[in-house]
């Protein structure tokens, strides 16, 4: 690594939602974390302190808003306020996985849209730029009033499926009409075709698969989804295509959620491998054999260096990502 990126001027910074993460952002960089400490006062109040000068420097904070959510949310806020009083020149904002993203409309009468209100506060805090991943809804970048740098997995579970040579009579599936534009993606790198399940959602978390728009008898289906929650939807969906003749199904995801019953129903179903990335750290009891994660480390690098170097990150998604 040459010393161009050991320039004072570009620091990143940790909390605590992800640090294994932020360290492998830190080397694809090729900069050390910045020294800072996050702790509580003894009634839970959320305790900041940056141990080094930031004065005048471009700073890149790594914090997903993943559980728990609203210790993440008001450890980032804080952050920002920190950096934002000490005279940073710049405060980008790198959130692997943003929390409340599903809150990003009003489906019922007197809902709150919360993606919203949580993009006005990282904006009020004073963050001048957002790095995200794979948000729930594109649209949500329009909820900042900054600029948005929105990265996508899809290359990342590509890359899997086409190392192991998975591509083969695989046909690409949307668990619901939603993500249809997210199945495309992946299918165009593995140069498959797709197929999307028809569902009807009675209440929140509670999926009812109904029916497979495509052909998928004697077929590998490839699931895949923004994020797994309880993993009601894909496992119902991996069901569904066993049923209708899919000789093996797997899933893909980019944001591991995976609460309440996601472990054992995914130990459960047909899915012969869940392939994920580590935009949210998994403790060790999630982590199952069916589960793999590949590392969005070396990606948002390559987005920091380039949003440095006052490059476009657009070529970072057009094409299956790999390493020199």
């Amino acid at each position: 690594m040459s010393g161009h990126y050991a320039d004072p001027k570009l620091k990143i910074f940790a909390l605590n939602s992800n640090k294994p993460l932020a360290e492998k952002i830190a080397e694809a960089v090729g900069v050390k974390l910045g020294k800072t400490s996050v702790d509580r006062f003894s009634d839970g109040e959320i305790r900041i302190n940056i141990e080094e000068s930031i004065r005048g420097d471009e700073i890149f904070i790594i914090q997903s808003t993943s559980a728990p959510v609203n210790d993440n949310l008001m450890e980032l806020l804080i952050m920002i306020d920190a950096l934002r009083r000490a005279s940073a020149s710049t405060i980008n904002v790198v959130i692997p996985y943003y929390g409340y993203a599903r809150q990003d409309r009003k489906a019922r009468p007197r809902e709150p849209i919360t993606a919203k209100l949580v993009a006005d506060m990282i904006v009020k805090a004073g963050a001048s730029r957002v790095v995200a991943l794979d948000l729930h809804a594109v649209q949500i970048q329009g909820f900042f009033d900054i600029p948005v740098d929105h990265l996508m997995g899809a290359p990342l579970l590509a890359d899997y499926f086409l190392n192991n040579g998975l591509e083969k009579d695989a046909v690409v599936v949307s668990p619901d009409h939603g993500g249809v534009t997210r199945a495309r993606k992946l299918a165009e790198f593995l140069k498959a075709p797709i197929a999307i399940i028809d569902k009807r959602r009675p209440k929140a978390n509670v999926a009812e698969v109904m029916n497979i728009i495509g052909a998928v008898d004697g077929k590998r289906c490839i699931l895949i989804d923004d994020m797994i929650d309880t993993a009601g939807t894909i496992t119902l969906a991996a069901q569904a295509l066993k049923d209708a003749g899919a000789t093996e199904v797997y899933a893909c995801a980019t944001h591991p959620v995976l609460s309440g019953p996601a472990i054992e129903r995914i130990e459960n179903s047909p899915i012969e491998r869940l392939v994920v990335t580590d935009s949210i750290k998994l403790p060790e009891e999630k982590r199952i054999d069916k589960l793999l994660q590949v590392s969005v480390g070396p990606l948002i690098g390559d987005a920091i260096k380039r949003i440095h170097e006052n490059k476009s990150v657009s070529p970072l998604f057009k094409n299956r990502f790999h390493r020199e």
